[in-house]
């Protein structure tokens, strides 16, 4: 039988060529688990506001794994030492990065499992494939978990200025056609060096790490957070958790096999094991849509209304707000709506919620981003930059909101 060719090249609209830099990422680039995440998108329902935000976490890791090898390239001509084997980690671990996410993304945390969140499934996706692969996962999981003893390795898949978000605003940006967050994530790459074994920008980079974190707050509100985006992720939170309630009260509900599993089994990390991964890893948006498309004609008023809502885009009315809701007033709101839909509290209260959203570019308490002076000093990028508006960019700003429906758009009971 003859070899595969396993140096392979794809092409990528953002950077052109992404080259595999040898047969192990190849391998798990092949791997059913890694393939899933071509059908699931990066943005989760984003597209309902831009229509072009169909590109998924495959398009991404990619990504990330291919600006990874440009700071690997940078680091060392620089003269920082890394080995081949260090090299093969750091690319593995960021490939595999968001291996762990669910159908739409975040939007599953809360729905498919209970408390586990991604990062975590990402690791035990890595330790089940380091068994799979004989231990040559296990310099990408130390650095994975931030437990690689050169800090700045972890950094480099983990911290306020890394290649998932050098990636993630760039190409989120391109397709979604939100211009504000392009940032110019090769130029940061350039301006990388390493200084007692931590990640530093130097000093000519500092305008791109300044352009870098104003994007990421734009992008913030403008896509991730967008009052469209925020809603429609918030309804299908809520799809599935009246899903799994009629199941629990005796009903029977069409899904696939994979999501049938997550909706008749409270699942969370105490029994993750690996029955729960290899069924997790069937499962994706192509899933959660069929299942909507079926369950919109569902008998129950509210799991037929609020899959009808995504599907045909007649999502509730949202408002934001500076101010927590006051709680009366969302209460004369849901009493007006079991009285003209003569549904009960639990029921309307899937239709009137109110909840927040919170928008922090910059966390400096979490970890800085240092930028190496010319007099090869290294400050905190708010002390070196002469941008007034970077302290700005490190408090966290709340808003809140309020969700409730359009009420011609509801069909009755």
């Amino acid at each position: 039988m003859k070899n595969r060719n396993k140096l392979k090249i794809f092409n990528d609209p953002i950077y052109g060529f992404i080259t595999i830099p040898n047969e192990l990422i190849f391998d798990l680039v092949q791997h059913p688990y890694f393939q899933r995440l071509r059908r699931i998108t990066q943005m989760g329902l984003s597209y309902l506001v831009y229509p072009g935000a169909h590109h998924t976490r495959f398009h991404h890791a990619l990504g990330c794994m291919h600006l990874m090898q440009k700071s690997i390239q940078t680091l060392r001509f620089k003269g920082v030492e890394i080995s081949e084997k260090e090299e093969e980690g750091l690319l593995v671990a960021i490939l595999l990065h968001d291996i762990g996410h669910g159908p739409f993304s975040h939007a599953m945390e809360e729905a498919i499992v209970n408390g586990v969140s991604h990062e975590t499934i990402s690791l035990l996706f890595m330790e089940h494939l380091n068994d799979e692969f004989n231990g040559s996962l296990t310099v990408a999981i130390e650095i994975f978990r931030k437990k690689y003893p050169r800090k700045f390795m972890n950094q480099l898949v983990s911290s306020q200025l890394d290649m998932d978000r050098a990636d993630y605003l760039k190409r989120d940006s391109f397709y979604s056609g939100v211009a504000e967050g392009n940032i110019n994530s090769e130029r940061i790459i350039t301006m990388l060096n390493v200084r007692n074994e931590e990640l530093v920008v130097e000093e000519k980079g500092i305008y791109s790490v300044e352009k870098f974190l104003v994007g990421r707050r734009l992008m913030y509100w403008q896509a991730y957070l967008h009052k469209t985006s925020v809603v429609a992720e918030q309804l299908l939170i809520r799809i599935l958790k009246r899903a799994k309630q009629l199941i629990e009260n005796g009903q029977d509900l069409y899904a696939s096999t994979a999501l049938h599993f997550f909706l008749h089994n409270h699942i969370n990390i105490e029994n993750f094991d690996v029955t729960v991964l290899n069924n997790f890893s069937r499962l994706d948006d192509s899933d959660i849509i069929a299942a909507m498309k079926e369950w919109r004609f569902h008998k129950d008023f509210v799991l037929s209304n609020l899959c009808n809502m995504i599907l045909d885009r007649h999502l509730l009315k949202i408002k934001f707000r500076k101010k927590p809701m006051n709680k009366v007033k969302l209460g004369i709101k849901i009493e007006e709506m079991m009285e003209v839909y003569n549904i009960t509290d639990e029921e309307a209260n899937y239709f009137i919620f109110s909840g927040q959203v919170k928008n922090q570019a910059y966390d400096k308490d979490t970890q800085q981003i240092n930028i190496l002076t010319k007099s090869n000093k290294v400050l905190d990028v708010i002390e070196a930059s002469d941008q007034l508006n970077l302290k700005a960019l490190s408090k966290p700003v709340i808003k809140y909101y309020l969700c409730y429906p359009k009420h011609e758009l509801l069909r009755s009971n």
